[in-house]
């Protein structure tokens, strides 16, 4: 009897959003690097600059919250999307967070981490929605994005420069970087980037 053959899953681009304005804001997000780097089934690519924001909250923008701290990451992964959330999910508890009931939506965290596109992956439904319904919108997710992928493109809104251009929140550089050595910024030649077909995408 012939050995039985594992299915090699494809790998898909991914991109990450990291927030945080409460305690020690780059501390969680660093943390929150260094646990991705060790999640099986995805490998980073690349770390952005950090950059700092006021909180948005349901009603806009709030001055009087503590700012966040932003960054985007950058990968690949042969994980499903619900799987990939539920390791960020679980991230995102061990950082301190708790999702769900009782948590004031849009409210203050110590950490955010945030599906912004899964290669050409396109739902909505109560679970997940990709791309992420209002990364167009953020300059605090485009801004990051676009120094770690220059030429990005958000599946189904186009070029990140140019959403970049029309999003009117403030973003503030901030001086301190992510500690994080294993960035790198050439993409697996076996993976599929946001906005490029995928024919493994297909989501009901």
């Amino acid at each position: 009897m012939r050995p039985r053959q594992e299915r090699i899953l494809p790998e898909r681009r991914v991109v990450l959003a990291l927030g945080s304005n409460l305690g020690d804001r780059l501390a969680h997000l660093e943390e929150a690097v260094r646990a991705l780097a060790t999640t099986p089934g995805l490998r980073l690519h690349a770390v952005s600059k950090v950059v700092e924001t006021p909180a948005w909250k349901l009603d806009g923008v709030d001055h009087d919250a503590p700012g966040y701290l932003n960054a985007v990451i950058t990968g690949s992964t042969t994980l499903d999307p619900e799987d990939l959330l539920a390791a960020t999910s679980a991230i995102e508890r061990a950082g301190g967070r708790l999702r769900g009931e009782g948590e004031e939506r849009w409210g203050d965290r110590t950490l955010d981490i945030d599906l912004i596109a899964v290669g050409a992956v396109v739902r909505d439904d109560p679970h997940l929605t990709l791309p992420h319904p209002r990364a167009a919108e953020r300059a605090f997710v485009l801004e990051p994005w676009l120094d770690v992928e220059p030429d990005a493109v958000l599946p189904g809104h186009g070029s990140v420069a140019q959403l970049r251009a029309l999003a009117s929140d403030p973003v503030h550089p901030w001086p301190g970087a992510i500690a994080w050595r294993g960035a790198r910024a050439a993409s697996a030649p076996t993976s599929t980037a946001p906005g490029t077909p995928d024919p493994e995408s297909s989501t009901p």
